[in-house]
Order: C-alpha cells, then structure tokens, then sequence
C-alpha cells in the first residue's frame, strides 16, 4: 500500500474517535446527569488517548515524507498538507499532557456548571488554574515547535495560520472606535421613541417549536441534526449528526430565539463540508473557527436582525405566542433586534458591542 494510502487510513481512524469524542462531549453537556461526570471524563480521556497515539504512531514521520513522493490530485495533496500540520500539534505533545490536559477540561467544566447555579465562580479559580497551567505548557511546547509565540502556536490549533499579528491592529482599530461609537449609538437609540414592551410569560415549550420552525425556513437537515437544551449554547457533534443547543428564559423569548439561529448559522457550516471520502480526511473538516464563526454571526446579526427578516418572522411569532398589538409588529421587533445595550454575556451582545466581549476575552 502506497504511503499516502496509508495516511488516509490512519486519519480515517482518528476521525471516527473524533467523532465518538464529539457525541461523548455533547451528551456531557445536554443529557448526562452529574453523577455520571466522573466516569464520562474516564471515557473521554481514555479515546483521547488512542485518538493521540494513533496520529503519532511512529511511522507517520516516514509515511509523511515518502507520501511526498507519491502521485497525488490536488485534493490528495491539500489533505497531506493538513496530516501534516495535525501531526506536527500532536506530536509535539507528549502522552501523559493530553492526558492531563483532558481531564482537566472535563472537571473544570463541572465545576463550573455547579458554580453557575449559585454564582459562586470563585469555586471555579482552582480548577481553571490548573486548566491554564496545563494549557500554557502545552503552548510552549508548540512555540518552540513551529518558531512562533506561545499566543500564536494555541491560536494555530483554531486558526490554521492565524497570527497575533494580523490580529491586533484589528483589536487595536476596534479599542480606539467602539467606546466612542457605542456611546453615540446609545444618545441616537435614547432620542427615539423607546420599544413597546413584549411581557411573558413564554412557556418554554412554544419557544422551542418556533426555534425548531425557523431552523427548517433557514434550511436545518433534521435527518442530520437536533436541537436541544444545554448551559450555554454550542454548536456540537459531526457533519453528519450536527446538535445545536440553546437555553431558554420563559420572561424573554429573544435571547434563545437569537441563539438558535446563531448556532443554526454553525450547523449550516458543517453540512456544507464535504462530503463522502473528504469527510473522514483533514482536509474535509471546518477550516478554522474565523470561517466557523463568521457563519454564525452572519445569519444571526446580518440576515436574522434585519428589517427584512423581523417582517417575515413576525406573523410566525404572534401565532406561535398567540399575541396581537403594535408591539409584535415587525418594526418593533426589529428594533428590539437592534438595539444596543452595555452587558456582561457575551452571547446576550448585540452587533455593536459583541466585538468588546471578544477582545476583552
């Protein structure tokens, strides 16, 4: 069997442990009662295990440099591009740091969702101390790898190729401009006549069905995806078995229907990667998360903010509420999609300042 032929098995077989990790991750999130939080984090760190020491097996460093050789298409050669660029991040770390490094990620989320039911985060510094100790050696065991800052070697894992570089005069443009922009948008949103008030309650149940409607007007394959409840909402498991989440507040139904298309706008990526061969290969999988995530905020910002939109939905809402007045006309509801308030949650932002949360975290 020709090297390269050899590579695409290989990574065959970690795709399909990825793809076990990804459901194990998600049930973790939505389903799975906390007693069970001990044994999923045996079960994850286990396949992440097998998952590192199949793509650092010690014949890949061959296979990689004699695939070099081989007659490839441009898909093939595009593919050993990204194999090599996955084993180069795994095999600069050793065994027993994944190990670590997993295990931690699991019981610092479970502190956290203990913690975020009462508030009490400084329950959470212990364990994301360690979380950060581990993930600073892991990025510097990567800088020292491929010749880059410990910023740039972590960022390389969500951003092929993406450097700090490019990405401070951005931040630096958007510090010096959005301060001053927000205050202004604030004065001109102050001077208008303020939004008609939408009281709930809205039961939880009639939230979800027109999540769920609104997901198949935009094009979620239902044959292929789900959506259902989690802390926070994500965008989670594989190509072929996409579950979203959102989270639901019966006194505002906006904030979980922005949610739901903003994930929709994720799920809506990952069925359009590629399918069949690809989609087991490097090469098939989500590019990076600025795609990733332009994607999302495409659909929830730009299409599902706007005039157009908000008179679409707007007949959808009051049947799904059963409301009628001025308030659940389109133009009220899309000022309210609009508008520009200082907060905490990044996920709760609007278009103005969503950006400060990003460049804060």
């Amino acid at each position: 069997m020709a090297a390269y032929a050899r590579l695409e098995a290989t990574f065959r077989k970690a795709a399909a442990l990825g793809d076990a990790l990804a459901i194990l991750q998600w049930d973790m999130a939505t389903m799975m009662p906390d007693g069970g939080a001990e044994s999923r984090a045996e079960q994850i760190a286990t396949l992440k295990g097998i998952q590192h020491e199949t793509v650092t097996a010690p014949e890949l460093a061959d296979l990689l440099a004699s695939a070099e050789g081989d007659s490839l298409d441009d898909w093939e050669r595009a593919n050993l591009r990204e194999m090599r660029r996955e084993w180069v991040h795994a095999s600069a770390l050793p065994a027993d740091l994944v190990d670590a490094l997993t295990r931690a990620e699991s019981a610092c989320e479970m502190v956290w969702r203990e913690a975020r039911r009462t508030a009490d985060f400084k329950r959470v510094l212990p364990s994301l101390r360690d979380l950060l100790g581990l993930v600073r050696q892991v990025g510097a065991i990567k800088a020292e790898r491929l010749g880059v800052g410990i910023y740039d070697a972590l960022l390389d894992q969500y951003e092929p190729g993406g450097r700090s570089a490019e990405i401070d005069p951005v931040f630096a443009h958007l510090e010096g401009f959005l301060p001053g922009f927000i205050g202004e948008a604030l004065e001109v949103q102050a001077a208008k006549p303020p939004l008609l008030a939408m009281p709930g309650p809205f039961p939880v149940d009639r939230q979800k069905a027109l999540g769920l409607e609104l997901m198949e007007m935009l094009g979620f394959d239902f044959h292929h995806g789900r959506l259902d409840v989690s802390h926070h909402p994500f965008c989670g498991g594989t190509p072929a078995d996409t579950r979203i989440t959102t989270r639901y507040d019966e006194d505002d139904f906006i904030s979980a229907m922005m949610g739901v298309l903003h994930e929709t706008g994720h799920a809506l990526y990952e069925f359009g990667l590629p399918k069949g061969r690809w989609s087991t290969q490097p090469v098939g999988r989500a590019r990076g998360m600025v795609a990733h995530e332009s994607q999302s905020l495409l659909m929830e910002m730009q299409a599902c903010r706007s005039r157009v939109f908000m008179a679409f939905a707007a007949p959808l809402i009051r049947e799904t509420f059963d409301r009628q007045g001025p308030e659940w006309e389109a133009d009220n509801l899309y000022r309210r999609g609009i508008r520009v308030e200082r907060g905490f949650i990044r996920v709760e932002a609007d278009e103005v300042t969503y950006p400060a949360h990003v460049i804060i975290r």
